[in-house]
């Protein structure tokens, strides 16, 4: 049998006396692109930051060719040949794409100054290989994400890379531009190169990849070839359980009796919001189906107050509400989760505790002063609370994972012990063992009392968390479902494509 480009033997690695790794083995051979799997906490980051130095091992071994090899630092690393395009992308977007790939190993004259000519000739050739429409010159702010990331490659390959770990690539990419990178990956395949590819989206990895290794709470569970399992077995392993039961629907009991916690009459807003009118009963789950631009993320924008308000009423507890900002909504209960985490649900560069306590300074104050102790004990509670995987509460929230960050950002939102929470495709960029995660904590929510309001463009999450279905389309409730009307997927597409 074929030696293995790299084996990873017996790799374990706890933190602050908790096992996130557990003798774990791992291998890649030549020109392979090999699936690393797994759900939040499964062990994959720190498996790969291990591989690229960024932490070391307790225990266990590395082989590069057969020979050991030390990995102390990303120094080591890149002197094995061995590179990593992160999730979020470590360009400079004011520099061009040469001076990018060629940053801190700019090539020089003879007197030692730079040589520009030298490197966009360079960077010529490497976007030539990848046949890449492109110019060196050619500032990173002003391309899109799809180039952004073939820059990423490109840098790589100019290191000479033999094993390239790819973590998410496709998550900013549109369709297009991910057949592009496929494409780039069968020829870097063609040269000899060996992928780690992360991703949760299960159609790439079998189209794109040979061999899948899924991790599971700091374990190996299996390797196998792509072509000798399911997608359905792929999923047991990552969650551990058969999938249909983690999306398996039970009927809830809450009352429709009393007066709604949430009432909306003929709301108006913008182009996209018409005349939308429903009812939120406390401790209910009620979903909300539409396709693409049919007014649904709209409409929660303008409940929240991010959007005006042009026509209707709002009620909350039976009573008018005047909304015209999110501190007025805050102020009458309601918290929104919104679709785009990243960009508008954290700040990415601060600390988990300080992410969740930020809507309720206010309320952790001793006179002017932060009650730190206070504010430790809520970030605590809830990163236990919600199963938040973290070295603690004090770690940048951009190194977590996308299941880690929804968790952090429900967090935030319940310090502020809302009656009505309104999630907005709340598993949207998370792994498998995330989604049920998730389902898990809005179900337990609702048993709780509070009034959940959540949008899916995923039919089988929607259908396993929702009491209530409405449909929406052009900015107006077309239909109205209780759940066990719904008897399959399709009954819900086909109120959804129907009109």
């Amino acid at each position: 049998m074929q030696q293995p480009l790299l084996s990873m033997e017996g790799i374990s690695k706890s933190f602050n006396g908790i096992k996130v790794l557990d003798s774990v083995n791992f291998s890649l051979h030549k020109g392979e692109v090999h699936a690393l799997m797994g759900g939040n906490g499964a062990g994959k980051s720190t498996l790969m930051k291990i591989l690229t130095g960024v932490y070391t091992a307790d225990e266990g071994e590395i082989f590069i060719e057969g020979k050991k090899v030390s990995i102390n630092n990303t120094e080591d690393a890149k002197r094995n040949y061995i590179s990593m395009i992160f999730q979020e992308f470590s360009l400079v977007p004011t520099l061009t794409v040469a001076q990018n790939i060629f940053l801190t190993r700019e090539p020089k004259n003879s007197i030692g100054f730079l040589n520009e000519k030298l490197c966009n000739e360079k960077t010529k050739e490497l976007l030539k290989e990848l046949e890449v429409d492109v110019e060196p010159t050619d500032v990173i702010a002003n391309l899109g994400v799809g180039y952004w990331q073939m820059t990423e490659i490109a840098k790589a390959l100019s290191q000479n890379t033999k094993i390239l770990i790819m973590d998410e690539p496709t998550s900013s990419l549109t369709k297009k531009e991910t057949e592009v990178l496929f494409d780039i990956i069968h020829k870097l395949k063609e040269k000899g190169i060996s992928i780690i590819y992360i991703s949760h989206r299960m159609d790439e990895i079998f189209q794109i990849c040979d061999r899948i290794t899924v991790l599971r709470d700091g374990k190996k569970i299996t390797t196998e070839n792509c072509d000798e399992i399911s997608m359905e077995t792929v999923i047991q392993h990552i969650v551990g359980a058969d999938l249909d039961k983690a999306f398996e629907w039970k009927e809830r009991v809450y009352s429709t009796e009393g007066t709604p916690v949430l009432e909306v009459k003929n709301l108006a807003s913008g182009t996209k919001v018409k005349n939308i009118s429903f009812r939120l009963y406390p401790g209910e789950i009620l979903g909300v189906a539409g396709l693409m631009g049919s007014g649904r993320s709209e409409m929660v924008r303008a409940i929240f107050g991010i959007d005006p308000i042009d026509g209707g009423e709002i009620f909350v507890k039976g009573k008018k509400c005047t909304i015209k900002d999110p501190v007025d909504a805050i102020n009458v209960g309601i918290a929104l989760i919104p679709e785009d985490r990243r960009m508008q649900g954290l700040i990415l560069q601060h600390s988990v505790k300080e992410n969740i306590i930020l809507p309720i300074l206010s309320k952790i104050k001793r006179g002017i002063f932060l009650d730190n102790r206070k504010a430790n004990d809520i970030a605590e509670t809830f990163v236990k609370t919600l199963n938040i995987k973290t070295d603690d509460i004090f770690k940048t929230v951009r190194l977590l994972s996308g299941g880690n960050q929804q968790k952090i950002v429900l967090a935030k939102w319940l310090a502020n012990n809302p009656d009505i929470l309104v999630l907005d495709e709340p598993t949207i960029g998370v792994d498998i063992g995330a989604k049920t995660e998730i389902m898990d904590i809005i179900r337990k929510l609702a048993d709780s009392g509070k009034a959940v309001l959540v949008i899916s463009s995923e039919l089988q999450e929607l259908l396993a968390v929702s009491d209530r279905i409405i449909v929406v389309h052009g900015g107006e409730v077309v239909k109205e479902l209780k759940r066990k009307e719904i008897h399959s997927e399709e009954v819900l597409q086909h109120a959804i494509q129907g009109h």
